[in-house]
């Protein structure tokens, strides 16, 4: 043994001995959401920055404490958009770093998000929380490793990872796994990247534990909705505040002044919540006092199933304390106008969205056929053109389009020819320079069209010959390509068709995207947004191609996979009013401008008309011969008066000149 006499600092090393073995120490017990509310801080910028408090968003607080449960072995949080799921990841993150040190895996869907992550919300909570950045090693530093692929810090590490690149998850096991916006993973060619990325954890037995949340997305394709009925099914029950009755939110209870009833005026500001118990309506202060005090009243969250190592969380948007209902109610119309159910069902009901227009019955479409009052009807702003190439053919369809995307066909035609012998390009080019009369008596002229440049003919070479230097008129080369989240259209690629040919701008035209907004509009069943609408002259013909194609969901690895099936052999129909959207898109015109600038034209024919219908009052300068020419005539003021010239007329005339001098 070590004689202290010897060392002169007595007390400096009593006081090393003390903090030594304080730091031998193991934490005591603690919840993840005790935690959190004692280390951590939210950043500036989030709605409520300082301190973290469960109370004002009391669910999170089973959502995360979920983690620490006895056999508890896997957790999926399907929740909307803004209720904290990521957050409630960041804090288990933070607890493993911190409390509990262990090596995570971190995944997102692409390498964007994994920046996006790091950059707005990891960086910002560690800045913000000095006891949890004093754990991790320092960027550009000698003790580990800080950058933007893998965070080490004092017992473990934490790496980074996105489902397009597996290879970004090999030669790294962890005991805890998160993933974020699992629906939003890319199929990959070795397997489903959730369950490869799970096998990374296998080795560490009951120390094991995965985290998965996401938005859901479509019916038997979301990959969070299949782990949430695979767990426990957990939800937040709340008590009336009048009765005292247990339930869940549900959006079918949420009642405004209305809701449901066509034709009638909306008031999203009556939203009220009605109990299932006893039909009492409670306003937002009752809602939120209700969610706060679930908990302390022994409710809160309850399981559908019994608990075997999987729990699975459903939040919906009415949950949150931060919204009210009549913007949650607000949200839901502005949806519906622009006929875009999908987005409110995902994002704040927290459900998955089931298609009802992946196929049409083409007979049903046929019975919708009209009698236009003219070529082109009065709702009809702006006329767009889709241009199907086939070995053989040219098929066209113009539409007309209107507020909301309603939408008109106007005509279909056929021009046959060899795309390679180019006649059949100049009756294309004849055709787009065509002008159509609107139902107000003005000619109308196509505002754009879009060709497709792919195909398997062989002509590709020859669409890219006439297209050359078309792009001013709106005349725009396509190539559809396959694969879900694209935009419809996206900035065009600069492509020769030769070393010393021109280039021209071809657009990529998300293909499964364009058809699937096409398919939901033909289910659209009552004039208006979204609505599409037939001549009396379509044949049956057009409508088979129109709907020959079919949504189907198949498995690959595993991985459900959506794709379009041909139900018959030709579908141009549905290519041709695919790319007329398309062009819509590329155009972006403005209907409102476009509604202005024909009412300016009706309205200026009127009043030519109504100038020739009346007889003209005389004018002072009438120069009509006089009765008595012998007689001289009284000069008017106007005639006498000093002629006056601007400025900008005698600037115009000095630089009169000629071609040659003025060019």
């Amino acid at each position: 043994m070590i004689a202290l006499k010897q060392f002169a600092n007595f007390s400096g090393i009593a006081a090393a001995v003390r903090r030594a073995v304080v730091s031998l120490v193991p934490p005591p017990p603690m919840l993840p959401s005790e935690w959190a509310e004692r280390n951590l801080q939210i950043p500036a910028g989030n709605a409520i920055p300082g301190p973290i408090n469960f109370d004002n968003a009391p669910y999170q607080r089973g959502m995360l404490n979920a983690i620490k449960e006895a056999g508890v072995r896997r957790v999926s949080y399907m929740t909307g958009a803004q209720l904290g799921k990521t957050t409630v990841q960041q804090c288990a993150t933070g607890y493993f770093i911190d409390h509990e040190p262990r090596s995570q895996i971190f995944a997102q869907p692409t390498q964007g998000d994994v920046q996006t992550f790091l950059e707005t919300k990891l960086r910002p909570m560690i800045d913000a929380n000095k006891r949890l950045a004093g754990k991790l090693a320092k960027q550009r530093g000698r003790e580990g490793v800080n950058n933007s692929r893998m965070i080490s810090y004092i017992g473990g590490w934490l790496m980074f990872c996105w489902s397009g690149s597996p290879k970004t998850a090999r030669g790294r096991s962890a005991p805890v796994v998160h993933q974020d916006e699992i629906d939003g993973y890319e199929p990959s060619p070795e397997g489903d990247f959730s369950e490869l990325l799970w096998q990374r954890a296998a080795s560490f037995g009951d120390m094991a534990l995965r985290t998965e949340s996401s938005t859901p997305t479509i019916k038997g394709a979301s990959r969070i909705e299949t782990a949430f009925n695979e767990g426990d099914q957990r939800r937040y029950f709340v008590p009336c505040p009048h009765c005292g009755f247990a339930q869940y939110l549900k959006w079918s209870q949420v009642v405004w002044s209305g809701k449901d009833e066509e034709g009638t005026e909306q008031l999203p500001e009556t939203a009220l919540y009605h109990c299932e118990g006893c039909g009492t309506g409670w306003n937002d202060g009752e809602r939120i006092a209700a969610i706060r005090n679930a908990e302390k009243l022994g409710h809160g969250w309850k399981a559908a199933k019994p608990f075997r190592g999987h729990a699975s969380f459903h939040a919906p948007e009415m949950l949150s304390t931060f919204r009210r209902l009549r913007d949650i109610a607000q949200s839901y119309l502005d949806k519906m106008a622009l006929n875009d159910l999908q987005s409110f069902v995902n994002v704040s009901l927290a459900e998955t969205y089931e298609e009802t227009g992946e196929s049409m019955n083409p007979h049903a479409l046929m019975d919708r056929r009209e009698q236009y009052a003219a070529p082109v009807p009065a709702g009809a702003l702006v006329l767009t053109a889709g241009v199907d190439m086939q070995p053989d053919r040219l098929e066209v369809e113009l539409v007309g389009w209107g507020v909301g995307d309603e939408s008109w066909s106007i005509d279909y035609a056929t021009l046959w020819g060899d795309p390679d012998a180019g006649d059949v390009w100049d009756e294309l080019e004849e055709y787009l320079q065509g002008a159509w009369q609107h139902e107000t008596g003005v000619s109308m002229p196509i505002s754009a069209a879009c060709v497709d440049t792919g195909g398997t003919g062989g002509n590709t070479q020859s669409a890219y010959g006439w297209l050359r230097g078309k792009t001013g008129r709106r005349i725009f080369g396509t190539k559809g390509v396959p694969g879900w989240g694209k935009p419809i259209v996206t900035a065009p690629q600069r492509k020769q068709s030769g070393k010393t040919a021109r280039k021209i701008d071809l657009f990529l035209v998300g293909a499964d995207e364009a058809k699937l907004t096409v398919m939901r509009r033909l289910a659209v069943d009552k004039p208006g947004p979204g609505y599409c609408h037939f001549p009396e002259s379509r044949d049956a013909e057009y409508f088979h191609q129109l709907t020959a194609e079919k949504l189907l969901t198949r498995y690959v690895k595993g991985f459900p996979v959506r794709e379009w099936h041909k139900t018959r052999p030709r579908n141009e129909a549905l290519d041709c009013r695919a790319l007329a959207l398309a062009a819509l898109k590329i155009a972006n015109p403005s209907m409102r401008r476009a509604a202005d600038r024909l009412a300016k034209v009706v309205d200026g024919r009127q009043a030519a008309e109504s100038f020739h219908a009346e007889p003209l009052p005389p004018a002072d300068n009438d120069n009509s011969p006089p009765e008595n020419p012998q007689e001289a005539q009284t000069p008017t003021a106007a005639q006498t008066g000093p002629i006056l010239k601007t400025k900008r007329t005698l600037k115009s005339r000095k630089k009169r000149g000629t071609f040659a001098t003025n060019w």
